[in-house]
């Protein structure tokens, strides 16, 4: 069952971001790479594979969750990026992060809006971009 569980995982981590498993691993795999395993296993392997949310679904909960801990920048930016690549928008992104600081405060969605905007700028979706960023007509 291990095997199916980490193969699963890759595949759908792929899915996702095609590159982010074998950094993981790689990074890992002279300190711990039972860590490794456990992070394709479980949440690419056995979560991100359940029925009822579809992958941009699970992302934009993900850049939620993330944005609220304040102190996973890393983790994030993988994630804004594999958002990107289900279909999430750099808007929709920005949005998330704003909705965020009414319940993690500033000071995390500002650390998560830099962490976006990077992503953004690596992507180049910034300066390629024709429309501003929407503003509130308040």
């Amino acid at each position: 069952m291990r095997i199916n569980r980490y193969k699963r995982g890759l595949k759908k981590l792929k899915e996702v971001d095609a590159n982010a498993g074998e950094q993981v691993i790689e990074r890992l795999k002279d300190i711990a790479p039972d860590l490794a395993r456990y992070v394709i296993e479980f949440p690419f392997g056995d979560v991100y594979n359940r029925p009822g949310l579809d992958l941009k679904s699970r992302e934009i909960a993900t850049i939620a969750a993330l944005t609220t801990l304040g102190n996973a920048i890393s983790q994030l930016k993988v994630h804004i990026n594999g958002a990107l690549n289900v279909g999430v928008s750099c808007q929709e992104i920005i949005e998330i992060i704003i909705q965020m600081a009414v319940y993690a405060g500033f000071p995390a969605a500002l650390n998560a809006m830099y962490a976006a905007k990077e992503v953004f700028q690596e992507r180049d979706m910034i300066k390629n971009r024709k429309q501003r960023i929407r503003r509130s007509p308040i």
